[in-house]
């Protein structure tokens, strides 16, 4: 007579899996909602709303890298206080904590690269866009240094606010569980 086999604890297999799937799921999902929200606000804007919008993209990333690392960095032990205090915000900034692995990889993972991908194909646009009114630089020039640049200042933006999330860990998720109760009513 063969044994059951034991069901798989938290943490297993079976939950790495479905969070897996649940990432990919929130992956397409995200993504396309934000490449239909870029693209409906880039067709027919000029290159001043274009270059707006790829800075949005890029501060978007930013931010949601430093609440990434925020909450994987942070001490519970003040949102515990500030909980049994009743203050605004605490429970929820528990919750991020108590969640730390699945929020950062949320928040770096699935929004941080969708917006390194939206940000991407804004890029192209606006190389574009540029093309139009530079035809006297080549496009591989156009294409190349923006593109450069935008790296530049993903990748910069990101290595200053990881040091603004490990500094301010605890105002970050405090800030975000604040957000987080204005909608958990």
């Amino acid at each position: 007579m063969k044994k059951n086999p034991k069901p798989e604890k938290k943490g297993g297999h079976a939950s790495k899996s479905h969070w897996a799937a649940t990432a990919f799921c929130l992956a397409v999902a995200l993504s396309a909602a934000l490449s239909l929200a870029s693209e409906a606000m880039l067709s027919g804007a000029g290159l001043a709303i274009a270059l707006f919008i790829l800075c949005l993209f890029i501060l978007l990333g930013i931010l949601f890298d430093i609440i990434g690392v925020a909450v994987t960095a942070a001490d519970p032990k003040p949102f515990h206080s500030m909980a049994a205090h009743k203050v605004k915000g605490a429970k929820e900034s528990l919750k991020l904590l108590k969640n730390a692995s699945t929020v950062s990889s949320v928040c770096n993972d699935v929004v941080g690269d969708i917006c390194g991908i939206v940000s991407g194909t804004t890029t192209t646009v606006i190389v574009v866009r540029l093309q139009g009114l530079l035809d006297f630089v080549p496009a591989l020039v156009l294409s190349v240094g923006l593109t450069a640049l935008v790296s530049g200042f993903t990748i910069g933006g990101k290595a200053l606010g990881k040091g603004v999330a490990m500094k301010s860990s605890t105002k970050v998720v405090y800030f975000v569980g604040r957000v987080i109760s204005v909608f958990h009513r």
